[in-house]
Formats: structure tokens, sequence, C-alpha cells
């Protein structure tokens, strides 16, 4: 029985859920919004919003890096942690300053979405990328030369 409760016929693995994480969250990420900003940015940069005063080509050029960049370096697990922390900074910024934290109601059709980026991101922000990473590589490298 308790086999069968903790499903004993899958092998547990922390390091194997952080990879399916940063792979589906990630990939979602930029496929829907990096491509679009890496490919598109002059086509963008015209009507992007100029939420922190910092001009709209800033405000793009910031989430291009996160959504087309830092996604990608999230996948492969590589600079995770800070590539985490710049991704959450901008779909943060876009939460609260563009959707205005609507999460119920009228106009929430991206509220949910949003928190569960947020989540995710959080989430790897705080477990690190885990083994099945270039992070985890380049810590097992430097420990053999310490």
């Amino acid at each position: 029985m308790k086999k069968f409760l903790r499903l004993g016929f899958l092998p547990e693995s922390t390091n194997a859920g952080l990879l399916l994480l940063r792979l589906t969250v990630c990939l979602s990420l930029f496929l829907k919004h990096g491509t679009e900003k890496l490919f598109n940015f002059s086509g963008m940069a015209a009507h992007f919003p100029n939420l922190l005063h910092l001009g709209s080509i800033t405000g793009l050029s910031f989430a291009t890096l996160s959504d087309g960049i830092c996604t990608l370096l999230i996948i492969v697990g590589f600079a995770t942690r800070w590539a985490s922390l710049i991704s959450f900074i901008n779909i943060f910024a876009a939460w609260a300053l563009v959707h205005h934290f609507v999460f119920f109601g009228r106009g929430s059709d991206h509220g949910e979405l949003i928190v569960l980026y947020l989540a995710s991101l959080l989430t790897i922000f705080i477990a690190g990328p885990g083994l099945f990473s270039i992070d985890a590589q380049f810590l097992a490298g430097s420990a053999g030369n310490a």
C-alpha cells in the first residue's frame, strides 16, 4: 500500500522534476513571448509601453532579454538563478503595471497564467536548476579544482 501511495513504480527525482519544470515553463515563455520579441523587435518598438519612463526601447530590450534570452538560459540550466530572477522581475512588472494585478473578474484573462509563471520562476530561483544543468556541471568541475 505504501508503495502504491508513493507511486513506487516511478523513480523519485527532484532533479528530473526541476528539469521538467525548467523545460515546460521556459519553453512555453520562449515560444510565445521570446520569439515574438526577438524576431519582431522593430515592429513591437513602436507600440511597446513606456511603463517606468525609461523609454519604450529600454523596456522592450529588458523584456526581450527576459523572454528571449533568459528563458533559453533557464532551459539549458546556465546562470539559471540569475536568469530566473530577471524573468521573474519582468513578468511581475508586466502583471503590476500592465495588468494591474488583475486575477479575478473582467480583464483577468492572463492573471492565472501570470501567477503560474511567477510561481514557477520563483521555484526555479529558490531550488536552483538541479543536476541536469550546465550550472551543475560547472559546480562539479570547480569542486575538483579546489
